[in-house]
């Protein structure tokens, strides 16, 4: 299973009692040292380094600029349709929520596409709800045909694919996969999700390396911040990217650091996660993993997204919406459920201007897709 034998070493791991033995001398030597290990990771996230952010933030600027220069990749997401076998209790998307259920004909994919196009953006993140009955494989092979016309990188965000599967997307013009694993404790895994295929936790956990082996270019992590202690789905997450890392070079590993957000429903997130978190988790996961790409999306108000710009994201959303064919919708006046509340609803050129203003430039297309 590769990555779960990793994981399993820490199922019984009593991680609050490592995290309270993390004395100051630990941090700082984190801090200041190269090529951390997992012990000096977990020291990062530990309550002895609260006093030592400052530090932990001038390594992560000078390790990000380094290695990715004063750049931010800007993407936007495009759902497809929000039909959904599952009873994921934190989305709006649940099969359990009574909402009006579509998806994108080919051609209202073109029109939605055309829409983003125009706004000069070139990386496109391609969702769905986790339906393979009303937006199977072939479905998704089809829009990509489309959307291979106006982008240079589309990625994927759908249920998980067999290697098969994801070399037959990859054949198509997909480079890049976003998968999250939303929970790594297992217990709270099925407790969240109570019915439908996304209760098959190994085989979502083996997905991104599945996608790897298959050849994505990118292949993205993510975490649903509010479900478990952040310190330890955080640090649970680092290791898998860096188990990916060292077992795929040829991928570029990147995570996302999403919170939960209102959404149709009644559920409540469990845990609290503090904007100070956050940071933390940033700065932890860029010293310990200096090529990794952190992505912050419109979950964040303005504001924080823009003060995180220096500490070590590399990848922002702009011009987003969470709703299926939702630019076109939107220009008809017509109103559609949402997966879940963005609160940084900025226009593409807009977040570009935020970026020249601090320094960094907003790029929108950096590889070209070769055509066989």
């Amino acid at each position: 299973m590769g990555y779960y034998e990793t994981i399993t070493r820490y199922r019984d791991f009593d991680f609050n009692k490592a995290l309270n033995a993390v004395l100051a001398d630990h941090v700082r030597m984190a801090v200041n040292g190269e090529g951390l290990d997992a012990d000096q990771f977990l020291s990062l996230l530990s309550p002895a380094a609260e006093c030592y952010l400052e530090e932990m933030a001038e390594k992560a600027h000078e390790i990000t600029l380094r290695n990715f220069g004063r750049t931010i990749q800007l993407y936007t997401p495009m759902y497809l349709s929000n039909h959904c076998e599952n009873e994921c209790v934190y989305c709006g998307f649940s099969a359990k929520n009574d909402i009006e259920r579509r998806m994108l004909t080919l051609g209202e994919v073109g029109s939605e596409a055309e829409s983003i196009a125009s706004t000069g953006l070139k990386h496109i993140l391609v969702l769905t709800g986790e339906s393979r009955k009303m937006s199977p494989p072939g479905y998704i092979k089809d829009c990509i045909k489309v959307l291979k016309r106006y982008f240079s990188s589309i990625a994927i965000e759908i249920y998980p694919l067999t290697e098969d599967e994801y070399r037959e997307a990859v054949a198509e013009g997909v480079d890049g996969l976003t998968i999250y694993q939303e929970v790594y404790d297992e217990d709270i895994y099925y407790a969240m999700h109570p019915g439908g295929p996304k209760r098959d936790y190994n085989f979502r956990l083996d997905a991104p390396e599945r996608g790897s082996r298959a050849g994505m270019r990118s292949v993205n992590l993510g975490v649903l911040l509010g479900l478990d202690d952040w310190r330890r789905e955080v640090f649970l997450m680092g290791l898998h990217a860096k188990y990916l890392q060292d077992r795929h070079p040829e991928a570029e590993i990147g995570i996302s650091l999403p919170r939960l957000r209102p959404h149709s429903g009644s559920f409540n997130a469990p845990y609290s996660v503090k904007d100070r978190d956050i940071v933390r988790m940033i700065l932890a996961l860029r010293l310990f993993l200096p090529r990794l790409g952190i992505t912050i999306s419109t979950r964040e108000d303005p504001a924080f997204r823009e003060n995180l710009i220096g500490l070590g994201v590399t990848r922002m959303s702009a011009g987003s919406t969470t709703v299926v064919g939702g630019r076109t919708a939107a220009r008809r006046g017509d109103a559609h459920p949402s997966q879940f509340e963005i609160l940084d609803w900025r226009s593409v050129e807009e977040i570009k201007k935020v970026l020249e203003s601090k320094g960094y430039q907003g790029v929108l297309k950096d590889w070209m897709r070769l055509e066989k």
